[in-house]
């Protein structure tokens, strides 16, 4: 099977991801090179565990990594709009900055429940980077109080995207892109 005969269109190409990545890290580097101890680092489980490997490898700090999985999506293309937490840290974040790593922020639900999750067991700060976001599919403000600082790779038009950790029903994630997955493989 041809996964590339899948696509409709690439949107983001490997390079275009390696050089916006590596200009997240360094911003990322930058603004918390003076905070000690350094943030920690948790990544959305799954789908953001590929951005998340190729971002704490430029990053150029001591950060521990962990990962939280918030899990509203099953094997639709659609989130339920209620994510519920199903695996939890075990890094110690109390009174430590934290920074979320998501694959992508779309309605905003995801976050509307991590954030809070993180900031009940002590997190000093919570900042998100995300690869993707598509504010326009937006329904939750997760900050509502505008102290979130917010990263973000690349805004992404309204479509169902795979590729680089980002799937349907498990499949794609391996994909070294980010594509447009053509409708008659998902409907």
């Amino acid at each position: 099977m041809d996964l590339h005969s899948h696509i409709e269109k690439i949107l983001w190409t490997q390079d275009q991801i390696s050089r916006r990545v590596s200009e997240l890290a360094s911003q990322i580097s930058d603004d918390f090179c003076a905070i000690q101890p350094p943030p920690v680092v948790v990544g959305v489980a799954t789908g953001a565990f590929v951005f998340l490997a190729d971002l704490v490898r430029k990053i150029d700090l001591l950060v521990p990594v962990d990962f939280v999985r918030a899990e509203s999506y099953g094997s639709g293309t659609e989130s339920n709009g209620a994510p519920i937490i199903s695996f939890d840290l075990k890094v110690d974040i109390k009174g430590r900055d934290v920074i979320l790593v998501e694959d992508i922020v779309d309605t905003g639900s995801t976050l509307w429940c991590v954030i809070p999750h993180l900031e009940s067991k002590g997190a000093s700060s919570v900042s998100v980077c995300t690869f993707l976001d598509k504010p326009s599919r937006r329904k939750v403000n997760f900050d509502l109080l505008g102290k979130i600082k917010f990263y973000r790779g690349f805004e992404c038009p309204d479509y169902f995207v795979v590729g680089y950790g980002m799937d349907f029903a498990e499949i794609y994630r391996n994909l070294p892109y980010v594509g447009v997955l053509k409708p008659e493989h998902y409907k």
